[in-house]
């Protein structure tokens, strides 16, 4: 796949390590969707480093969390996030986020054998929560 293809329609890209601007997952709140009548200006996608990864908010979307490493204690606002863990660890990640946070959904960018090891640890404990494995090339919508 073309790097450039990738995030052609990207309102923004970065580097994990350098998601931006820091801020506590404990203590941050998603912005409101704008009202109709201010429906001409659309609002600025935000990416914040948070404990762990980073943190993509779009106002009136669902907050977007990526992981690579345990993420700290968050605000009620994560129950409606959409999780991606990577990584060899990416099975460990997925549980403790389902654990501690219990988003709507979880997805797993990760080799094959860790997938497998997710799934079959989770399987019986995800409730409400939504659990994806992600495989190059797949395009998911929430």
């Amino acid at each position: 796949m073309d790097a450039g293809e990738l995030v052609s329609g990207a309102d923004a890209t970065f580097f994990i390590d350098e998601a931006g601007e820091a801020v506590d997952p404990a203590l941050w709140q998603p912005r409101r969707a704008a009202a109709m009548i201010d429906a001409d200006e659309v609002p600025e996608v935000l990416v914040h480093g948070i404990e762990g990864g980073a943190l993509v908010a779009a106002a009136g979307e669902p907050p977007l969390v990526l992981l690579k490493a345990p993420i700290g204690s968050t605000g009620r606002w994560a129950r409606d996030a959409v999780v991606v863990v990577f990584g060899d660890d990416a099975d460990a990640l997925a549980a403790q986020v389902l654990e501690d946070v219990g988003p709507h959904l979880i997805a797993i960018a990760a080799p094959d054998a860790v997938i497998e090891r997710a799934v079959a640890a989770l399987r019986d404990k995800v409730g409400e929560t939504l659990l994806v494995a992600l495989e190059p090339g797949m395009a998911l919508e929430v």
